[in-house]
């Protein structure tokens, strides 16, 4: 017999059936009605081609048939139990792998895993550089992203999409604001920098102004001497995402909560 056609729920009846030698006591374990446990068994019967019970005075009796395959079915669905609790292990792990821009991981997510773990000691991290590490190759839990949503992962935002323009001077770009409005310049910008961390640090040193993200920009301390725009509304921002079966983790949902709450 094939295993993909394998009757596991009517092995599951009978074995519940076995313990008890009762359909009535076994429907109430399974929580279903002694008819339909009677209908799992005589379905199971016909696949096997052998009869499982027999009627006594005394009540319903094992088979020879079926107690021959009593013990390995028993220890087949141990092997289940092992399997499940094996897959769920991950789950229930304290170590989370999370992929984050050097930036955001520097200027606020890192604060927040620090108080995380303060409060959870048994919790490891594993941090991986860049945004578009793949959540299989990498085996990730969590990936900060800058984007519009989250596209086919599920994710929430980690604050509203807003930016912010720091500094003076001419325009520093960076790959995600690579033409800055109001470079009135037809020349490109004088400065471009691999991402918004680096085109803050650019702008607070005064090399010239970076639009970047106000996440980033109000985790800095007040700076007197440096200038800063009113937050305005972008259609981009980071969000925290992760493919369903990692956003449904008691771990990971633990998590997001504190990093978001």
């Amino acid at each position: 017999m094939k295993r993909t056609h394998l009757p596991l729920n009517a092995l599951r009846v009978f074995d519940a059936a076995a313990r008890h030698l009762s359909f009535t006591r076994a429907a109430d374990e399974l929580a279903v009605t002694p008819a339909a446990v009677g209908q799992q068994i005589r379905a199971l019967e016909d696949l096997l081609g052998v009869v499982l019970f027999r009627r006594t005075s005394k009540g319903l009796e094992l088979t020879d048939e079926a107690a021959a395959g009593l013990e390995p079915l028993r220890t087949g669905f141990l092997h289940f139990e092992d399997a499940v609790r094996a897959m769920q292990a991950g789950q229930a792990s304290h170590v989370f792998t999370i992929a984050a821009p050097r930036d955001v991981f520097a200027a606020w997510l890192a604060p927040r895993l620090a108080a995380y773990r303060e409060a959870n000691p048994e919790v490891r991290y594993v941090i991986v550089d860049g945004e578009t590490a793949d959540f299989t190759e990498a085996n990730l839990d969590l990936a900060v992203r800058w984007a519009e949503g989250p596209g086919d992962l599920e994710g929430v935002p980690l604050a509203p999409p807003l930016s912010v323009v720091v500094g003076e001077g001419p325009w520093i770009s960076w790959p995600g604001d690579p033409a800055p409005a109001g470079a009135d310049d037809p020349d490109a910008p004088p400065v471009h920098v691999a991402d918004a961390g680096q085109a803050l640090s650019a702008a607070r040193s005064g090399l010239g102004r970076a639009r970047v993200p106000h996440l980033l920009a109000a985790a800095l301390p007040p700076d007197a001497t440096v200038v800063r725009s009113e937050p305005e509304e972008v259609r981009r921002g980071y969000w925290l995402v992760a493919p369903l079966p990692q956003w449904r983790q008691k771990k990971v949902k633990a998590l997001v909560a504190a990093l978001t709450g």
